[in-house]
């Protein structure tokens, strides 16, 4: 069964993002839990996290099928120490905050090294970010996004996700999520049939699908190793339809949230339809 849906506003409170969810025909959904340009935010309220609660209840929405994403302040890997503390303490908050809406995944980007220090210390400076954060946490997995490799961040080659994981001491509760744009753009030909074939070949060998938690369905505005991250709505640039028909037709992404993040969001209920047609179910 493919669980699709995409990333809802939270305007208003996180309590609305289930209806909003239920509108588009979506089966799955993620969302922010607080302010993603904002270091502080303001603590949920007991009335926001039942509301929730209630919502997923009602229209059937399940932990495994909703993934938050972090603040894009976030840092893990952060050179600079003041930084670094930053972004652990806001991580930390986003994993409670999971923890009281009674969900199970947080997406996070994994870090950049910003020119200022080795690239793999930084991944070592992400995977003890995740230790700590892990150990004053509970229930939650922490769910490394791969990027486009723009810039200095980290996390755009399969083998860098898989040295955090490496160096993550509680195994079980860390997980990866494959964004199809930023995998094209950091090199893995998604767009042919053969190119397709040979990126979960080495996804499986160099990382495993028991870590995969979710998937990010974006089409690229950007060709092959561009290292540029622009989102273009399904079929309408680089990856073309034919390799989310192949998505959809794969028994390997079953179960896990498939979210779009496409930058039109009137297209979603259409696009949710079309991903539902292609995986042989009708939309809720």
């Amino acid at each position: 069964m493919k669980y699709i849906g995409a990333h809802v506003s939270a305007e208003g409170g996180v309590q609305n993002t289930p209806a909003r969810a239920h509108e588009i025909g979506a089966r799955a959904f993620a969302l922010f839990t607080r302010n993603a340009s904002r270091w502080h935010t303001k603590p949920l309220t007991e009335k926001a996290i039942e509301q929730f609660r209630k919502g997923c209840q009602d229209f059937g929405y399940a932990p495994e099928h909703i993934l938050p994403h972090d603040s894009f302040l976030i840092n893990l890997g952060a050179p600079d120490p003041e930084k670094l503390a930053m972004s652990r303490a806001a991580f930390a908050d986003e994993l409670y905050r999971c923890e009281q809406l009674g969900l199970t995944l947080l997406n996070f980007h994994p870090g950049s090294h910003l020119n200022l220090i080795d690239p793999d210390d930084c991944l070592l400076r992400i995977a003890e970010s995740l230790n700590l954060a892990l150990r004053e946490s509970k229930g939650v997995t922490a769910v490394i996004e791969n990027t486009a490799g723009q810039g200095s961040n980290l996390g755009f080659r399969f083998e860098q996700l898989a040295r955090i994981i490496e160096n993550v001491d509680d195994k079980s509760r860390v997980g990866v999520c494959i964004d199809t744009c930023h995998a094209l753009a950091g090199g893995y030909d998604l767009a042919t049939p053969e190119g397709y074939d040979r990126t979960w070949q080495d996804f499986d060998s160099i990382i495993g699908f028991k870590y995969l938690r979710g998937m990010h369905l974006n089409d690229s505005k950007k060709g092959l190793d561009s290292h540029v991250d622009r989102h273009a709505p399904l079929g309408t640039a680089c990856l073309g339809f034919d390799f989310f028909k192949r998505l959809m037709e794969d028994p390997r992404f079953d179960n896990i949230p498939l979210i779009l993040e496409t930058p039109d969001p009137s297209l979603w209920p259409e696009e949710i339809a079309w991903l539902y047609d292609k995986a042989g179910l009708k939309p809720d």
